[in-house]
């Protein structure tokens, strides 16, 4: 240790130039190598080509996956320039693709407002792909470059004429950094295309997918009203009237658009420079603080609020409320390069200026949205002081000194959450074998009876009368509505074990209505999965010599079958035809599970609750708003919707594969 310690010197330090720092740690620039990090490859090209329809120089992009890998965004904004940059010596071209914190979003010349740092995407897109090809339409021609990793391969060359105007990205993302594949989802690219088109007025956003022939293209007149529509459907709103505001000034613009419906769900969309926020800031803080205000002034002008009744909080005025926020800046801080939170404090004051002036102006000319507004936040408030006592008894304070436990709860004795999971059992019969056959270490056991409440139409109070809710918030340790705090989770996997048919699944589809309303952070970070019993067993031998194949659908069935059949066939033993096909294949018996309570002990350690061998599927959300979307859809209170949907999906159901 002596020794390294002192010829530790300058040789030892690693200097990274260019791009290289971007291929060594690329986590640090696009937040992962994964799934996220691939696809947001594609933002930071096509934000350059929004930051142009912005500015009111682009109408139209073009976003096409290729079908040999590579990812092409075109616009027809004004082209990045071509000429010698006085700084780098080379073209203004290369150097935006190959410098960090290069680009028109620096200084005063580029972009007023911009999704984030021009340079800094692109090069970083570059940096990360092993072919990158570079086209801008300018004063008639078309000036051509390549790279490979962020390197470019080509001097800038003239490559002919055109009459067109603008930029064109072509990148092939590098399967040396990105191991899980460079297989880029389409959804993903509608999904970012349909919002940027909803964000930005009258731009219009084509989509291709050359693998599939799949083609779409976004264009809302509305803009962030049509974005609001889209948010509410299906939900009975309270008036057809919009709320919107655009107000621009040289310094910020501010865009809101709101609208209340019957439910219980608030739904916030707030952006930065048509940058999505999940987490908030400033702009949020000013919206909240405006809105709250607006609306209990004039609940006490109009008489709906009495003088002896207390306000009403910022809960019970987000109840139903469905609101996108757009906040245009020319320096928006946010925190880290994935821009999850604005920190300006100028954003603040913005937003709450306009919101209260305009906003205050709405309710005054639609008196009739306005109280209805009203009444809505007053029963949220009667409703969540009735639900007061009932949760002080939910929210279970020393979680893991066991107190305030429910009863019917199985605890695990470890006290370690990372390793520590909780089953969610339908019936008693499989909880007794789940109890029985368990490591009671790290796995705990919570028996259902029966189909739980369905929360999508259901306040906290009554949830908090449902027997078998408050057992689950008891054991989950993480509270329920404003005290809810993700850090008291006991589990770090919560499984929903049930059986494998209708009324199972059923069960399961509400249990995840609960988390994906009440507690959506336990599913976004990764703690909720279903566990997959098997269908069948394939049973050899009998007592001591009994062993028992699982099949865990009727397609691995009829694979091992036929794989068995096979292989006695090529030993030469003769098969008799006239045999049920698991006797053919050489098992004395084939076994149906019905459900979880067929299973013995035994059985449910070794093939659903033993992490060697079973199958647990993960639950994440891709798209919040389809899953919002399905579930309003599939267990909310309108019937039709439900009918259509059944009636949409029934042509693509194989009959053959149901088992009645």
């Amino acid at each position: 240790m002596a020794d390294n310690a002192n010829n530790y010197d300058s040789s030892e330090i690693r200097v990274l130039e260019g791009l290289e720092a971007v291929r060594v740690r690329p986590g640090m620039y696009i937040g992962s190598t994964g799934y996220d990090g691939l696809h947001h490859l594609i933002k930071e090209i096509a934000d350059n080509s929004i930051d142009e329809a912005i500015a009111g120089y682009c109408t139209k992009i073009e976003i096409t996956v290729q079908a040999d890998g590579g990812v092409k965004v075109e616009d027809n904004g004004r082209g990045i320039p071509v000429d010698i940059h006085p700084k780098t010596k080379k073209s203004t071209l290369e150097t935006v693709l190959t410098v960090l914190h290069a680009g028109g979003k620096f200084g005063d010349g580029g972009y007023k407002t911009s999704s984030g740092l021009h340079g800094v995407g692109s090069s970083v897109v570059n940096a990360l792909s092993t072919r990158m090809v570079a086209e801008v339409y300018r004063d008639g021609k078309i000036h051509h470059i390549e790279f490979d990793t962020g390197k470019p391969t080509s001097d800038l060359q003239v490559t002919g004429k055109t009459e067109k105007r603008g930029t064109s990205i072509t990148f092939y993302p590098d399967e040396k950094i990105f191991k899980g594949g460079t297989k880029i989802d389409f959804n993903w690219v509608l999904s970012y295309a349909r919002h940027q088109a909803y964000l930005t007025k009258g731009v219009v956003i084509a989509t291709a997918d050359e693998r599939t022939g799949a083609r779409e293209t976004f264009y809302f007149e509305g803009g962030i009203r049509s974005y609001i529509k889209r948010l509410n459907n299906g939900k009975e709103v309270l008036g057809d009237d919009i709320f919107y505001v655009d107000k621009q000034d040289e310094t910020a613009g501010v865009e809101i658009a709101v609208q209340y419906n019957d439910s219980y769900a608030e739904t916030m969309k707030p952006f930065v420079n048509n940058v999505l926020t999940p987490d908030g800031g400033t702009h949020v803080v000013g919206f909240r603080t405006a809105l709250n205000r607006t609306i209990n002034d004039y609940a006490r002008k109009s008489g709906l609020l009495k003088e002896k009744e207390d306000n009403l909080t910022g809960d019970d005025i987000k109840e139903g409320l469905t609101a996108v926020i757009l906040i245009k800046l020319s320096n928006p801080e946010f925190e880290g390069q994935t821009k999850n939170k604005l920190g300006n404090p100028e954003a603040r004051g913005y937003v709450d200026k306009v919101m209260s002036e305009y906003f205050g102006y709405y309710l005054e000319e639609n008196p009739q949205i306005a109280k209805k507004i009203v009444q809505k936040a007053t029963l949220a408030a009667r409703a969540r002081k009735a639900a007061r006592a009932a949760r002080d008894n939910v929210i279970r304070k020393g979680a893991f000194e066991g107190l305030n436990l429910p009863s019917k709860l199985a605890d695990c004795s470890s006290r370690d959450r990372s390793e520590c999971e909780l089953f969610i059992v339908e019936g008693n019969s499989a909880a007794g074998s789940a109890k029985e056959g368990r490591n009671p270490k790290i796995q705990a056991i919570l028996p259902l009876r029966g189909k739980v409440l369905n929360t999508e139409r259901a306040r906290l109070d009554k949830m908090l009368a449902n027997q078998e809710l408050v057992s689950l918030i008891k054991g989950l340790g993480v509270g329920i509505g404003d005290q809810f705090d993700i850090s008291g989770l006991r589990y770090d996997k919560i499984v929903f074990m049930t059986d494998a048919d209708v009324d199972g699944l059923h069960i399961a589809t509400l249990l995840m209505t609960f988390f994906f309303r009440y507690m959506p952070e336990v599913i976004s970070e990764g703690h909720v999965y279903l566990a997959k019993p098997p269908l069948f067993g394939l049973i050899k031998g009998t007592g001591n010599t009994r062993k028992i194949d699982y099949m865990y659908d009727e397609v691995a069935l009829e694979k091992k079958l036929t794989e068995k059949i096979e292989e006695k066939r090529a030993n030469g033993t003769k098969i008799d035809e006239n045999q049920e096909r698991f006797k053919q294949a050489g098992y004395t018996a084939q076994q149906r599970f019905k459900g979880l309570g067929e299973m013995d002990a035994k059985q449910l350690w070794e093939t659903t609750m033993d992490p060697e061998n079973r199958i647990l599927v993960q639950v994440h959300i891709d798209d919040a708003e389809k899953a919002d979307a399905v579930f309003t859809k599939l267990m909310g209170d309108q019937v039709d919707l439900r009918k259509n949907f059944i009636q949409a999906g029934a042509a693509s159901v194989n009959l053959d594969d149901l088992d009645f």
